[in-house]
Formats: structure tokens, C-alpha cells, sequence
């Protein structure tokens, strides 16, 4: 069995689920409820993000190189802001959040988040699985997106 197995698993399983288990996928994956797109659209981005979640996102690099590119193909040359949640903490980053009278520590992966020696995808599976109910991670985390100049 190679790393790659379950991702190609999840991303087969895709074509066989329904709009509504797609729907409910994305509500998972985005912590956000699904727009009402085709199903092409739905399979599609969920396919992509749950490749993004396993691998990680396209480097700043690649990002740049990609906003060139649309730059290009619009006929546009300004410069489009970088395609990354504002939000996301530098890697190494340790998040501290009191929750029950217990301080929980989570430090910031390359490819995800570490809470009590167990990795997790995302900031809410990690508040999910703390207080065993729902949470956007980041607001549970009080992380905030960063205004336009802010360092």
C-alpha cells in the first residue's frame, strides 16, 4: 500500500456519492456550507482540496507564478493578492487555547496541526475533537485575518 492509496480512495469515492454527501463533504472540508454549484464544480474542488489538505497547497512560488499566469490571460497587469488563508499560522507556531480549565497546546505543521501527539488537517477537527462539537478553527483558536498592512 502506497501514501497515495487513500487519497485516490477518497477522491474515487467522490464519483459515487451523492449532492447531498458531497454537500456534507464540503461542509467538513471548508467548515462552511456548500454553494449551490453542479456537481462537477462540487467534485471537482473537493477533489482538489482534499489533495491540498494530504500534500499541502501550491508553494508561494508556484502561487505567484499562477496569479502571473491568470494576470496574463486576463490582460490584466496588476498584481492579484497571493491565493493563501490570510489566517494561517507560520509553521512551528504554538496555539494555546483554554478550554474546561485545561490548556491545550497545538503547534502548526508544514501540512496540518499537531494536538496531543495526533495530527489533524485542519484547526477545526482539532477544536472538534477538544470540545466535541463544531468550530471554525480558526475563530476557536482566535486567529484573525491579517488587514492589508499588517506585519
Amino acid at each position: 500500500m502506497t501514501t497515495y492509496e487513500p487519497i485516490l480512495a477518497r477522491l474515487a469515492e467522490l464519483k459515487a456519492m451523492s449532492v447531498k454527501d458531497l454537500k456534507a463533504e464540503w461542509q467538513q472540508l471548508f467548515d462552511a456550507p456548500a454553494p449551490n454549484n453542479s456537481r462537477g464544480f462540487l467534485e471537482g474542488r473537493l477533489a482538489y482540496r482534499i489533495q491540498e489538505l494530504a500534500y499541502g497547497g501550491p508553494d508561494k512560488q508556484t502561487r505567484r507564478m499562477l496569479d502571473l499566469l491568470a494576470d496574463e490571460v486576463e490582460g490584466t497587469l496588476t498584481r492579484k493578492s497571493q491565493i493563501a488563508d490570510p489566517r494561517n499560522p507560520v509553521v512551528g507556531t504554538r496555539l494555546i487555547r483554554e478550554w474546561d480549565g485545561v490548556a491545550h497546546t497545538v503547534t502548526v505543521l508544514k501540512d496540518g496541526f499537531d494536538w496531543d501527539g495526533r495530527r489533524y488537517k485542519s484547526l477545526s477537527a482539532v477544536a472538534r475533537a477538544i470540545t466535541g462539537t463544531r468550530w471554525n478553527g480558526y475563530r476557536f483558536f482566535g486567529l484573525r485575518e491579517r488587514k492589508r498592512g499588517d506585519a
